[in-house]
């Protein structure tokens, strides 16, 4: 049966100069000598998973916001949690040196899922674009939670359940929102539109909120099974999704930047063969594109439905995780990664 993936909140941590603070636990140390590369100390208890959550809450801290970032793990303080960082991948050997690489970490689900997807089989059934996989049962309750360090808010996702019918009806009959969504209607309407996203195995409609204020909706599908499958040949876990900002005062950039990539960070941990995430905005939302393009998104061609022309968009799991979208990082200057992935590895240098 589908469960509650984040029942308990993790610890949070924040940086003070050279220090991670946490609220009763002591403070972690931090040598920084200006090459990107972070000496961080191990957490001092003597429980591991004690010392493995707060771990993870430090190296969410350091690499949450802002320009590139590898951790060196120092010092003998962890050794017994080691084993658990290596074996989950939150931490890999740069040569002899066990350390820690965003690219990486941010792919680990245990602090923002609450634990990780269950396996799903891969099944091939007939669909309306050709075959494609029985997709897993949908998630309830809480599905995804992270720290917005910019907003110093706790930005949420969870299954969206009937109870919420009333707030959908009044963000869809808002003007801005239908102008663009289109479903504006009356309450047994949207009754029986939330009706069929739940019984559409390929559709799951969940709400956004910030510190427990629901604001944004979204509808997550399956490319293949979508109407966008007949216009864009699909990976088997590709993903897509709609979405609405119902509360007026939580638009903008700061509030974009915030639930954009925290949701495509979601759709990315739900299902580790998710290799891309598509949308199909009008080909006329200009702002649209450039918010998609900020978060990103590229912008592959433009094409046709019956009710509009549409602009094909697609974020590469690759490109999201090493561009490090979650952090708002600078555009760049056209210069290679100073601590790219895969020189490092290759490498084996932490110097």
């Amino acid at each position: 049966m589908p469960k509650d993936m984040h029942a308990a909140t993790p610890p949070l941590a924040r940086r003070d100069g050279d220090r991670i603070l946490f609220g009763d636990a002591p403070p972690l140390t931090l040598g920084e000598r200006g090459d990107g590369w972070i000496d961080l100390a191990a957490p001092e208890t003597a429980d591991p998973g004690t010392g493995f959550d707060l771990a993870l809450a430090a190296v969410e801290a350091l690499t949450n916001r802002g320009g590139e970032a590898a951790i060196r793990l120092s010092g003998p303080g962890w050794a017994p949690l080691l084993p658990r960082l290596l074996e989950t991948g939150a931490a890999f050997l740069i040569g002899d040196t066990p350390a820690v690489l965003p690219a990486a970490f941010w792919q680990v689900p245990d602090r923002w899922l609450g634990r990780a997807p269950a396996p799903w089989p891969t099944l091939w059934r007939p669909g309306p674009h050709g075959r494609h996989p029985v997709r897993p049962p949908k998630p309830r309750g809480t599905v995804y939670a992270r720290h917005i360090p910019w907003l110093d808010q706790r930005f949420t996702l969870r299954a969206m359940t009937m109870e919420d019918l009333p707030t959908f009806h009044r963000w869809q009959n808002d003007p801005r929102v239908a102008e663009f969504f289109e479903e504006s209607g009356t309450l047994a309407e949207h009754r029986a539109y939330l009706a069929r996203m739940f019984a559409d195995p390929h559709m799951l409609p969940l709400i956004g909120a910030l510190d427990g204020r629901d604001f944004v909706y979204f509808e997550l599908y399956w490319a293949r099974e979508n109407r966008i499958g007949a216009h864009y040949d699909a990976g088997a876990w590709d993903r897509g999704w709609h979405v609405l900002v119902g509360e007026a005062d939580l638009r903008g950039a700061d509030y974009v930047t915030a639930w954009m990539p925290s949701l495509m960070h979601y759709m990315f941990l739900a299902e580790p063969r998710t290799q891309a995430v598509v949308g199909e905005p009008k080909a006329s939302h200009a702002r649209q594109l450039a918010n998609l393009g900020r978060c990103g998104f590229g912008h592959l061609r433009d094409f046709d439905f019956p009710h509009k022309r549409s602009a094909l968009v697609r974020l590469e799991r690759q490109h999201f995780f090493e561009a490090r979208i979650w952090a708002r990082p600078e555009s760049g200057r056209g210069t290679p990664l100073a601590l790219s992935p895969a020189r490092l590895l290759v490498e084996g240098a932490t110097r």
